[in-house]
């Protein structure tokens, strides 16, 4: 509110300068006509309250109230009775402040005049005040809509990252639970690994973006618990160039990307696979490439249908409005996705 105040207050400010002026201008041209200054001052003066006063009138009314398309004419009828009013006031309020016949017979000669030129006066102030007031509410229209779409847009990511955390906290208790039979001691450490992996998620909930280094820090710990999972069918090789650890990115981003390489890599063959993880900078984005081998036989890989894969799509694009920044592709046995996080 304090600054739609401080531009009322400018706009004020420039009402009253405007009005010394004006007052400045009749005096002076009053004076033309060969009366005297004093007498010029007077009706300047005068002159310059009453239209002052109806243009106060007209921009506090359009301040609270801005006419519809259909309502102009209401707003033509108020500036011509507010000139009427002016000129009216002139008419009869000078002769008493002045009553030398010269001037009154001069005022009554020129009161059609006064009367156009409040009328412009007031109508100048009508269309003023009509942009200046439809310009601040749409202004506050557009914050309030901006305000519900960052609300929206928040609620939707959140709920994003939630969906997370159920789909793999299933899969990792039915394994512990198929453990706990034949392999307890494995089922105890895939336990205290689950543990780490939420403790640390639950640090994330509040983190909009994270380096890239506490990223896969973070990753390992899910990476740990699938090798557990998996044993020795899971193999994992991470790189990345040096200058992209402390590169910036949607925290929670890769989980998903991996889990979705480790579903379609191990789910359907019985041998070793290799889930390799790469990430650099090119130019101002953070590139990171997740690959995995599928079987074209029992896989779908270039549907890319899983939720991880819509998911972090749909992050990306709420977080910086692109559609562009994920890419998949299958060739030669192998699953890639790409993406890029802008850095700004």
């Amino acid at each position: 509110m304090a600054i739609p105040n401080l531009k009322a207050s400018r706009l004020y400010g420039v009402f009253v300068a405007c009005g010394f002026g004006w007052a400045a201008l009749q005096t002076y041209i009053i004076h033309s006509f060969g009366f005297l200054w004093f007498t010029s001052t007077i009706d300047g003066l005068l002159s310059a309250v009453l239209l002052s006063g109806a243009c106060w009138l007209i921009n506090n009314n359009l301040r609270y109230y801005q006419p519809g398309k259909g309502s102009y004419i209401n707003l033509f009828i108020w500036v011509v009775a507010l000139a009427g009013i002016c000129a009216a006031g002139c008419r009869y309020l000078l002769p008493l402040l002045n009553t030398d016949p010269i001037f009154v017979n001069f005022v009554i000669q020129s009161l059609t005049i006064r009367f156009f030129i409040n009328f412009l006066a007031v109508g100048w102030m009508a269309m003023i005040s009509l942009l200046w007031y439809s310009q601040l509410d749409q202004r506050e229209t557009m914050k309030r809509k901006t305000e519900a779409e960052q609300l929206a847009r928040d609620a939707e990511l959140y709920n994003l990252r939630q969906q997370l955390q159920p789909h793999f906290l299933f899969n990792s208790l039915n394994s512990i639970n198929a453990l706990i039979g034949f392999k307890p001691d494995l089922a105890r450490t895939m336990i205290h690994q689950l543990s780490d992996f939420l403790r640390g998620t639950l640090k994330k909930d509040d983190q909009q973006q994270v380096p890239l280094s506490d990223e896969l820090a973070h990753l390992n710990l899910y990476l740990d618990i699938e090798k557990v999972r998996f044993g020795h069918r899971l193999q994992t090789e991470i790189s990345c160039d040096s200058k992209c650890g402390a590169a910036l990115l949607p925290s929670m981003l890769l989980q998903p990307l991996v889990e979705n390489a480790i579903k379609f890599g191990l789910y359907d063959t019985t041998g070793e696979v290799t889930v390799s993880i790469r990430g650099e900078m090119e130019d101002h984005y953070l590139v990171v490439m997740v690959q995995n081998p599928y079987d074209p036989q029992t896989s779908r890989p270039k549907k890319g249908t899983g939720f991880g894969l819509r998911g972090v799509q749909r992050r990306l694009y709420l977080l910086f409005a692109r559609n562009d920044l994920m890419e998949t592709y299958a060739n030669d046995n192998i699953f890639t996705t790409i993406i890029k996080v802008p850095q700004v």
